[in-house]
């Protein structure tokens, strides 16, 4: 894709990042559920002890760039398997869906879960999200309808 390109996450794109969860909030009908600040967003991702990485799709025109997606991941440990990539959030903005960015995200994913060492990635998708569902097949992704989502807040 011209004039796109995958790059690491800087302190000084959070605030376009979380203009974006909050899109995928609304787009997964749950804008009401992001209650984290600028302030503990960047905290996390930039501060002495770092819990998540990113990569931003960005485009560039006149010299001009937008962030149009984010893939978000930390580092999962199983028991049963060692260390995983966990991808908490994959997104590209609406209005550049469908044009391949999204796989130009997920393959870095893979890049770097393999530069790591990971034994592989994990995520959730909802069960209505066909078109995230669609994508993930692409990649032979094995689905869990057994287990269950549980959480509790503090």
């Amino acid at each position: 894709m011209t004039g796109v390109t995958i790059r690491d996450v800087r302190r000084e794109d959070c605030p376009r990042l979380l203009e974006l969860i909050q899109e995928l909030a609304e787009y997964e009908k749950a804008p009401q559920e992001v209650t984290v600040t600028l302030e503990h967003f960047t905290t996390a991702g930039f501060g002495e002890k770092p819990v998540w990485k990113a990569f931003a799709a960005a485009y560039t025109e006149n010299g001009h760039e937008t962030i149009i997606g984010f893939a978000l991941y930390y580092i999962r440990y199983s028991t049963w398997k060692g260390c995983r990539m966990y991808l908490e959030d994959l997104l590209v903005t609406g209005s550049w869906r469908g044009k391949g960015i999204g796989k130009l995200l997920f393959d870095r994913l893979i890049e770097e879960a393999r530069e790591k060492e990971f034994n592989g990635i994990a995520w959730q998708v909802l069960e209505w999200n066909e078109p995230a569902i669609n994508f993930y097949k692409k990649y032979e992704a094995q689905f869990d309808t057994e287990w269950w989502n549980a959480s509790i807040t503090l």
